[in-house]
This record gives C-alpha cells, structure tokens and sequence, in this order.
C-alpha cells in the first residue's frame, strides 16, 4: 500500500500543479495522511477511511476559505459597475414609445422603466440591471 499512496500522491500533486484550480488539493492532503498511516503500519481498510475523511475534511472547510485568496479579484466592468447606482432622467422614461434617457457617471445611457411605468425627466434613479445597452431603472427612494 506504501506504493499506492505514494503514486497517489505524485499523481493527485501534478494533477493540481497543471490545474491550479483548487481541483486535488484535498486528495494531496488525504493520500499524504493515508501514507503516514501506512508507514505507521494501519491497516489497508483504515488507510482508505483516513484518505477519505481527510480529503473531504479538507474540501468543506478549507475550499471556501481559499477561494477568496487563490482566485483572481474581479475587476467590475462599465456595465457590472453601474448596479445600484443612480442617475439621473435626462429624457423621460417611456416603455410603451421606446424613449428615456439617463445620465450617469457624466454618460448618456438608454433607460427603461422596471416597473414599466413612465418616470419624468429630473426623477433621481437607480439601476436595478442592464438589458443589452439599456439600464433598467427604478425612481430613488
């Protein structure tokens, strides 16, 4: 079993060096754990339990908690950015004829109505989502 362990081992580290993607990190940690019960002379049934135990041990508390450091801080886009912000109607809001603008951050954007009632020009918004390249948009409260 001492072998297996060890080309599990190998096996689960180079699978996550390709990766690195937080794939087999935990079976790293389990199969290292199983071969120290090995060496300390466990038997096969108890190895298997132990790798098993770790590695799912592993995966529920430390997965989440790493996450947050291993993956990439995503930069918000224009588009992302603009949720919960408010703007102003610069061009009344109305659904039924297509028309209403809002300025936000100094842009012009095309607005909708969430609700799909009309909303006058000068009303203080806030995005609730983009559709393509409308905002769609709530009065401020």
């Amino acid at each position: 079993m001492l072998i297996v362990w060890i080309v599990l081992t190998v096996a689960f580290l180079a699978a996550e060096l390709a990766t690195v993607a937080l794939v087999s990190l935990w079976f790293v940690i389990g199969s290292l754990a199983a071969l120290l019960a090995c060496v300390l002379g466990a038997a096969a049934w108890l190895q298997v339990l132990i790798f098993a135990l770790v590695s799912a041990g592993m995966l529920l508390l430390l997965r989440p908690f790493l996450r947050k450091y291993v993956d990439p801080h995503k930069i918000r886009t224009n588009v992302d950015a603009v949720l919960g912000q408010e703007g102003i109607v610069t061009e009344a809001i109305d659904n039924l004829e297509a028309v209403g603008t809002v300025k936000l951050n100094g842009l012009p954007w095309t607005a909708r109505s969430e609700s799909g009632a009309k909303i006058a020009s000068g009303t203080v918004v806030t995005v609730r989502r983009v559709d393509g390249v409308k905002l769609i948009v709530a009065p401020s409260k």
